[in-house]
């Protein structure tokens, strides 16, 4: 007979390992995801319940700025709750994987739905909607048959007539390396110089401030992001939607490289402890009925090939993109803050 010591000790062991596997079970089949997220629209919220609808897993929202969700995903470290950060930006996402804050996530249904320049090279981060960065004109001062490209609006005929976001603008900051990338850093400081030159007051204000500069007669062209025009022909504040009707979109590049692009992306955190609810949250996002939401909702143009741009969108016409590696945007982004100083872009 054994001794009621070593039984009483078995038992314990047994009962520990166990728990141990309910434990694990529960971590692995966990019921909610915790989302990091910049976006703070409702259509995302909408997509969020959606999701919990259709999965049965809860999603617990925190929002705040990039910055700010990027330095509490460091300074939590591996404790970390989050399960996936959400931004806007492919610099940012870049960023957050510089930190080491994010893991790579190799799955064959995102990879049948995305190129490989809507993703990170290494599969840290994924894009779920993109914007393209686009010349807006003065409807009644300005030929579009005069545009061309970015490069184009360094020449004399547009001195004093541009305005633009600030060098500290992460889309401007973005634009900025995909010129480098493309053309090489002594054209892209060259460019940055003609910009200054041509401005028609120091950098000010958002991408809509641009839009109501030139509907004003302050300037005649504008760099702004797709999705604002959208929105502001689509604003209950009377103001944004008469200056949106001014001025209409202009492709540049359409020649040589394409229309620079940027996007807001997913990516799942490297502590994520519901690692298998976030892979099923970016598979939904990018499914068609998640990208028809965020097409239809926000003006952005979806990147699932199956989902048709909003209605407005495609009155601007179809376009060809710039498909560098969305990767690159990140990596030469402190560059392209240094050449904006160099150049006295404020």
């Amino acid at each position: 007979m054994k001794n009621p010591l070593y039984i009483l000790l078995l038992a314990v062991v047994l009962f520990s390992c166990k728990n141990d596997n309910k434990s694990n079970e529960e971590k692995t089949t966990s019921e909610e995801i915790n989302v990091y997220t910049h976006r703070h629209y409702e259509s995302d919220q909408a997509l969020f319940e959606a999701f919990e609808k259709k999965s049965g897993i809860k999603v617990n929202v925190i929002n705040a700025s990039a910055d700010e969700l990027i330095q509490k995903m460091v300074l939590e470290g591996e404790q970390s709750p989050a399960d996936v950060l959400i931004t806007v930006d492919a610099g940012r996402l870049h960023r957050a994987k510089e930190k080491d804050l994010l893991q790579p996530i190799s799955n064959s249904v995102i990879d049948s739905i995305l190129p490989s320049h809507l993703k990170d090279e290494d599969n840290h981060w994924f894009a779920l909607t993109k914007r393209a960065r686009v010349i807006v004109y003065a409807k009644d001062r300005v030929d579009p048959l005069e545009l061309s490209s970015y490069e184009n609006l360094v020449d004399e005929q547009w001195e004093n007539k541009i305005v633009v976001r600030s060098s500290s603008n992460i889309y401007n900051q973005s634009l900025m390396a995909s010129i480098i990338a493309n053309d090489g850093e002594e054209a892209a400081k060259m460019w940055a110089k003609g910009m200054v030159n041509n401005m028609a007051r120091t950098p000010k204000g958002n991408d809509r401030d641009q839009v109501k500069a030139v509907a004003g007669g302050e300037a005649d062209l504008a760099i702004v992001n797709t999705y604002y025009i959208g929105k502001m022909l689509n604003s209950e504040d009377q103001t944004e939607l008469d200056a949106a009707e001014k001025v209409a979109v202009f492709f540049p590049n359409q020649d040589d490289r394409g229309t620079h692009i940027n996007v807001s992306g997913i990516g799942v955190a490297k502590h994520a402890p519901n690692k298998e609810s976030a892979v099923q949250l970016i598979e939904y996002l990018l499914s068609e009925d998640a990208q028809n939401t965020f097409a239809s909702s926000n003006y952005e143009y979806p990147v699932n090939p199956n989902v048709e741009n909003a209605p407005i969108l495609q009155s601007w016409g179809s376009f060809k993109e710039d498909t560098l590696n969305l990767s690159k945007l990140g990596e030469l982004n402190k560059k392209a803050v240094i050449l904006f100083d160099e150049a006295g872009w404020k």
